[in-house]
């Protein structure tokens, strides 16, 4: 079929580790690459934030990306977007008036609105994946949310219009159903792994001869990176590896990694803390490789894509439960799910984990098994592609027939769990 994906602020192309740069980006680009490998015709469609960047790039199989001419072609923080959606949602119906597409998967809150203004006019059923919600971060961040006030309103409005949401959590559907949107009409998939990336064979990163924490992910408040560092103070015999941020000729300058550094100095661990700034892509499953324990404890978590990578690689986990995470770990199988903000029981678990290696060893191994098993990005796609053709036939439109290799075996629907 032919899928149009909007994702205003976060293309496949993007440099992964900025502040507004993350799983969102992995997520469009995985999905478009295994939807493209299973046939399908994909086209992404993004912001231009470049005045050289072309106006179509191909990407993967089967699959391109499409910058939108909407404000000015430069970076722009995606909390500054949403006077810029009426010029890419006219721009997509334009696009779409002389190339239809089957079906328009639109990825956050601002590329359902584009995304609706561009099918109003062509019967084109529109699905929608949040990623994040306004209103859960808000509920979480309180003043410190710097959202639009639009948010949660427009939301609701691309929630309750859309042909199908697809959430990647249970609790993210919990969520939508209290807001009236109809359980049939919500359906969860979560987001995947690279597995022939995020494997627990290969190369490791180089390390010393203390055991290693590592927290990965992007440097904001609510991804709890402090709480990590005031958990070290009782962990004496290890070191932090933070890893993520700025690049690294950019430390000094960020905000929050200043932030960080003086609660490590607070805490007298600030020789045990290493800030590694961005790591590439490709680097960071060797990365993860090189840790005896990863840990991921934000205040609340969509999904939590670096807690799958680190499965995928069989690095034990401790997590917040919160968000994703409950389904995506299972308690004292592939991890520890821990209170968010909680360093005392942060360093308790850390403490066990380091000097039990049977049960280390054990939670990577099953971590492993149940990345393996339930969230390849080809799994994924046919999911995906499973809710599609629900959409296209309660429309009256039969799906595009498949090719027998592309259509062999049932996908298995998941509940996110």
């Amino acid at each position: 079929m032919r899928i149009a994906m909007v994702s205003e602020h976060a293309g496949p192309l993007a440099v992964l580790g900025g502040e507004d740069a993350g799983g969102q980006n992995v997520h469009v680009a995985e999905l478009a690459r295994a939807l493209g490998a299973r046939g399908h015709d994909v086209t992404v469609y993004t912001r231009r934030t470049a005045p050289d960047q072309p106006a179509t790039v191909d990407f993967a199989p089967g699959v391109r990306v499409r910058h939108v001419p909407a404000g000015p072609p430069r970076e722009i923080p995606k909390d500054d977007l949403p006077a810029h959606m009426p010029a890419f949602g006219a721009w997509l119906a334009a696009e779409w008036a002389r190339t239809t597409p089957d079906i328009v998967h639109a990825h956050y809150w601002m590329s359902g609105l584009a995304a609706l203004q561009g099918t109003a006019d062509l019967g084109v059923p529109v699905v929608a994946t949040f990623h994040a919600l306004g209103v859960v971060k808000r509920r979480h961040q309180g003043e410190a949310d710097t959202s639009p006030p639009e948010r949660e309103a427009a939301e609701r409005t691309v929630a309750l219009e859309s042909a199908r949401v697809i959430a990647t959590s249970v609790d993210e559907r919990r969520e939508l159903r209290s807001w009236g949107v109809p359980g049939a009409r919500i359906a969860v998939v979560p987001c995947g792994v690279d597995t022939e990336l995020f494997r627990p064979e290969g190369p490791a990163a180089p390390r010393g001869e203390r055991p290693r924490v590592l927290s990965l992910g992007r440097l904001v408040p609510r991804k709890g990176v402090d709480t990590v560092v005031r958990a070290m103070a009782a962990v004496p015999e290890a070191d932090l590896v933070v890893a993520g941020g700025p690049p690294a000729d950019g430390l000094d300058a960020d905000p929050e990694v200043a932030r960080l550094r003086g609660i490590a100095r607070a805490c007298g661990v600030a020789d045990r803390v290493e800030f590694t700034g961005r790591v590439a892509r490709a680097d960071v499953p060797a990365l993860l490789r090189s840790a005896d324990i990863a840990v991921n404890v934000p205040w609340y978590e969509p999904f939590g894509m670096c807690t799958v990578e680190a499965m995928a690689c069989g690095v034990p986990v401790i997590a917040s439960s919160v968000g994703g995470h409950l389904d995506t770990m299972i308690q004292d199988v592939t991890g520890r799910l821990i209170p968010p903000a909680d360093p005392r029981t942060l360093a308790a678990w850390l403490r066990t984990l380091l000097t039990d290696p049977v049960l280390k060893e054990s939670f990577g191994i099953a971590g492993a098994d149940r990345a393996m098993a339930r969230y390849t990005w080809p799994l994924i796609a046919r999911q995906t592609e499973e809710h599609y053709d629900r959409v296209l036939l309660e429309r009256g439109s039969a799906p595009p027939p498949r090719a027998a290799e592309h259509a062999a075996g049932p996908a298995t629907l998941t509940g996110g769990a």
